[in-house]
């Protein structure tokens, strides 16, 4: 039976991981209700293996706490496959490292963002492109996402479509072909996870001038933002 690949690209604080479920977990809390009966759910943790699973029909790749400018090798290593992928015309969503590993596989320059790191429940809205794409036209013409990274895609691929922006990052949301899409916030996180990762980053955040407590106080659900997974399920 032909499955929905979630490719792990890392874990989550073991917090989250105890109250909340891995990076994976989410995903598949997520998908599992909307998935067709001819299709299943696998999990390819592409920092353990670079054999990736039979007969895969699309393929979600997770955020790390990696960075995918310092290139490690297992992230290399997935590099070609996303590259053949794309080629394939395979149905692709990247999310946050994903998102990055996407975008710097196809051409682009992923780095970490000048302005810093951006963590919390924030506003993202829709370019013209992204209002009149099939996985996003759905969606209002601004909506909330929980955003946690310090790196973006800095330098777009030859030929992307830019989905979504917002005052911090000018590529929130992106498209590299018919079916494959990246987004740099987390349509898979819930207010709680949300939470947890602003507490784990006060100092930091602090640091650079924000508010962790403002933060938490701005966490809202994001129902818009996640219901992109359901909907990219319609493209395998």
């Amino acid at each position: 039976m032909a499955s929905l690949v979630i490719i792990k690209t890392g874990d989550a604080f073991p917090e989250v991981v105890d109250q909340h479920g891995d990076f994976e977990q989410l995903f598949i809390q997520r998908l599992s209700d909307a998935l067709p009966e001819h299709l299943t759910l696998s999990v390819w943790d592409a920092r353990l293996s670079d054999t990736p699973p039979e007969d895969i029909a699309g393929a979600v790749i997770t955020g790390s706490h990696s960075m995918v400018s310092e290139q490690p090798p297992w992230s290399e290593a997935l590099k070609p496959w996303l590259q053949q992928a794309l080629a394939d015309d395979l149905p692709l969503l990247g999310v946050c490292y994903g998102h990055q590993l996407m975008a710097a596989a196809f051409g682009g320059i992923s780095d970490y963002h000048p302005a810093g790191r951006e963590s919390g429940t924030r506003a993202v809205r829709l370019t013209q492109a992204g209002q009149q794409d099939p996985l996003f036209s759905q969606l209002p013409g601004q909506f909330s996402a929980h955003l946690t990274h310090a790196q973006s895609v800095m330098q777009l691929p030859h030929g992307t479509t830019v989905l979504a922006h917002n005052c911090h990052d000018a590529h929130q949301a992106l498209r590299y072909g018919p079916r494959q899409w990246s987004v740099q916030f987390h349509p898979e996180f819930s207010p709680p996870v949300m939470r947890a990762y602003i507490e784990r980053q006060r100092a930091a955040l602090r640091d650079q001038g924000d508010d962790p407590d403002q933060l938490i106080s701005a966490i809202s659900d994001t129902p818009e933002a996640s219901s992109l997974l359901q909907r990219f399920i319609a493209f395998l």
